[in-house]
């Protein structure tokens, strides 16, 4: 059954009143680590991001479960996966796509969008007026030296809108497509499917809430 946005809507309503149940994942996974972006200013943005309140990684127990498998594979081999975002809510991405509308100045384009207008963001697939990390099934993350924490070489930075943050870019070095084939096949083999134009976001397949953007704050 195709759900319309009327239902969509009201659905979404009757969730907020029962709020969805979410997990901090670094609390529950040995040795996973997190940065989460969007809670301070090292955005493309600049700022705090609406919704969220403090740096948690919440994601739905379906989600946590497969992520415990991909730490689990990244552990045997002397690295760790490290979060950037999880659960995002709806007035989040509603905040990316104010920001995109509006002339405030870009202080970060040069770290987050250097090549890309701010205007074609969306047309180009980096930013969506919905997100699959609304439904708490999404993560953006890479992989990490488990001894220092350091991130492994993955050509780009998270959240860089450019072509050569598309998974399979040959804009990069040898060893950072190898480190990214790497961290897609730990995340493939764990239940989730990759974004071609991001080489960070991973979604649940089989997540539990495919229709549902939830708008809970993160506190």
């Amino acid at each position: 059954m195709r759900l319309t946005p009327v239902l969509l809507l009201f659905i979404s309503e009757l969730i907020q009143a029962h709020p969805i149940e979410l997990e901090n994942a670094a609390t529950a996974i040995q040795g996973l680590l997190t940065d989460i972006r969007y809670a301070g200013n090292d955005n493309f943005l600049g700022r705090p991001v609406d919704g969220y309140q403090a740096p948690a990684c919440l994601l739905s127990r379906d989600s946590l479960q497969a992520l415990t498998q991909a730490q689990e594979h990244a552990q045997k081999i002397g690295l760790t996966l490290l979060v950037y975002d999880c659960y995002r809510p709806q007035r989040a991405v509603d905040d990316f796509i104010r920001w995109i509308q509006s002339d405030v100045p870009q202080t970060m384009k040069e770290r987050y969008y250097p090549n890309v207008k701010k205007e074609d963001l969306i047309a180009q697939g980096y930013i969506a007026s919905q997100s699959g990390h609304s439904r708490g099934s999404a993560i953006d993350l890479t992989l990490a030296d488990a001894r220092t924490g350091e991130p492994i070489d993955m050509g780009t930075s998270w959240d860089f809108f450019d072509p050569s943050s598309h998974t399979d870019s040959v804009a990069v070095s040898n060893d950072a497509r190898q480190n990214r084939r790497a961290l897609k096949g730990m995340m493939e083999a764990a239940g989730f499917r990759a974004y071609y134009a991001e080489w960070w976001h991973f979604t649940l397949i089989d997540e539990p809430n495919p229709n549902i953007y939830f708008n809970r704050v993160i506190k």
